[in-house]
């Protein structure tokens, strides 16, 4: 099984809605940090290996045919060279309103992760270092993290092909997405998922 469709935007930008429509498109089952938090032990060493420098991506991605969400997009340049027939969709929001989520959900979550059930632990440790790799270092201030997340999207822009990339907001909903796929636009609403509320029951939910 190959990798048909990659995310390359970070957590906070829609990734959970982009999921679930990618799924309804038939292009799942779609890999997401939700999986890594279901199957820890499996994956949280496997993602701690390709950061340093040993991925094992038939692995990681076994049972997938799409992945989005950290970790997967914080390995862009070594995915698109790996899966070479993949697309790449860079998920994005305005720096402003992606800060103000990404403060109040995964930051805050990393923050206080000694607080953390043992269980979670080295999951968080992971996702911080995958966090790190994305550019978005803990010493940042809101300033700061909205400079890394423009760099972010324009060193995705930069990478990856443009006969191979499309960058979306959710909001913009199925049409540029079917079209970018080549799959029929669904007669359902766009699937919009993963609020803030809902961030903290997954997390919590798995603790």
């Amino acid at each position: 099984m190959t990798m048909k469709v990659i995310g390359a935007g970070v957590g906070r930008t829609g990734t959970m809605s982009l999921r679930l429509a990618i799924n309804q498109l038939g292009l799942g089952p779609c890999h997401h940090m939700e999986d890594v938090l279901e199957s820890m032990p499996t994956q949280v060493p496997l993602w701690t290996d390709s950061l340093n420098g040993n991925p094992n991506w038939s692995a990681i991605f076994s049972g997938f045919e799409s992945a989005v969400d950290w970790p997967t997009a914080a390995f862009y340049r070594e995915l698109v060279d790996h899966y070479p027939s993949a697309k790449f969709i860079l998920t994005t929001r305005s720096p402003e309103s992606w800060v103000a989520s990404f403060g109040s959900t995964i930051l805050k979550l990393i923050a206080t992760k000694n607080d953390a059930p043992p269980e979670q632990r080295d999951w968080l440790d992971m996702a911080e270092s995958v966090i790190t790799k994305s550019g978005f270092s803990s010493s940042l201030d809101s300033d700061g993290l909205m400079r890394a997340f423009v760099a972010h999207n324009e060193s995705v822009i930069s990478t990856i092909p443009a006969e191979r990339l499309l960058v979306f907001e959710v909001k913009d909903g199925w049409d540029s997405l079917c079209d970018f796929l080549g799959k029929p636009v669904p007669d359902d609403s766009f699937p919009r998922s993963n609020n803030r509320e809902e961030f903290w029951d997954l997390v919590e939910g798995n603790a």
